[in-house]
């Protein structure tokens, strides 16, 4: 029997726009503009699979700092599954990972689709909750509200500060491109200077993806939605909330949105203690 010679190695940024047009492929509905900013976060935490030179397969493996990494664009192409290559990869990333990271106190996290839940916990992954991705329509939204702050008007650092009260690890190298991503909008409420919630839109292959949407309470959530609902118009926006935050009902009925995809946080080793009460849509699914 013949074995194809096969290669893991770091991905360059073309690879990094190939493995987003393979999430396209799956129905992600990735950003188009997303491979900036996440090569900026970790120009070594991408990984792709080459059989004879070809790229089959890849992987992100990417570190915040040493504590926090977060693992996505799991990827094999479907004629080249069921061979063992996605398991070699995977396995690449995790060593990758376990070498970088302190051994006390990391985390790990991933978002599963839900049938391979059973696949991570075996690998040391416990569910935390879902995220449950819902579409709404933008045709009603035509005026900013007079409350909200184009981001680029405010200090980058205000930005980080209240963006790591709410992700498990500070990530300036990643903010930066991508609160001001080409074709999107950026928003946020201020209170004397300091950030009370702020908003990113991005265009997508279908529509606009808003990422994230935190913010101190519901109100402030709902102005912030809103002006970036304005900028979409008429595109359709898609939002991914956790499903234990207690607005996800409120919301749902108020701006008729329609759940269209489900998937499990999970975290291997420290589970990170956050305000989920205060994200009203994650950042994104490939990296955290």
């Amino acid at each position: 029997m013949t074995i194809d010679p096969f290669n893991i190695r770091q991905m360059q940024p073309k690879d990094l726009q190939l493995a987003l047009k393979w999430a396209a492929a799956e129905g992600w509905n990735p950003g188009l503009h997303d491979a900036r900013a996440f090569y900026a976060a970790d120009p070594t935490g991408f990984a792709i699979g080459e059989v004879n030179g070809e790229p089959i397969g890849c992987i992100s493996a990417v570190c915040y700092d040493s504590t926090f990494a977060f693992i996505g664009l799991y990827i094999v192409k479907p004629e080249w599954r069921g061979r063992g290559y996605g398991k070699q990869i995977w396995q690449a990333a995790w060593q990758q990972l376990t070498a970088r990271l302190d051994s006390e106190g990391r985390s790990i996290g991933l978002d599963s689709v839900v049938e391979r839940e059973a696949t991570y916990q075996k690998s040391g992954f416990a569910s935390a909750y879902q995220h449950v991705r819902h579409v709404g329509e933008t045709a009603n939204y035509q005026t900013l509200p007079t409350e909200v702050v184009p981001l680029k008007n405010i200090p980058l650092t205000e930005v980080i500060r209240y963006d790591a009260e709410l992700f498990p690890a500070s990530r300036p190298r990643f903010l930066s491109p991508w609160i001001g991503v080409e074709g999107g909008a950026a928003y946020g409420v201020l209170d004397s200077g300091r950030l009370k919630g702020y908003g990113v839109l991005r265009p997508c292959d279908r529509g606009y993806k808003v990422g994230p949407l935190f913010a101190d309470n519901r109100e402030i959530a709902e102005c912030i939605f809103q002006a970036l609902m304005s900028h979409a118009r008429p595109q359709p926006v898609f939002l991914d909330i956790p499903d234990i935050n207690p607005a996800i009902g409120f919301l749902i009925r108020q701006y008729d949105l329609q759940p269209v995809f489900t998937c499990i946080r999970m975290y291997c080793g420290r589970t990170p203690r956050v305000d989920v009460d205060r994200i009203f849509g994650v950042t994104t699914l490939e990296l955290g």
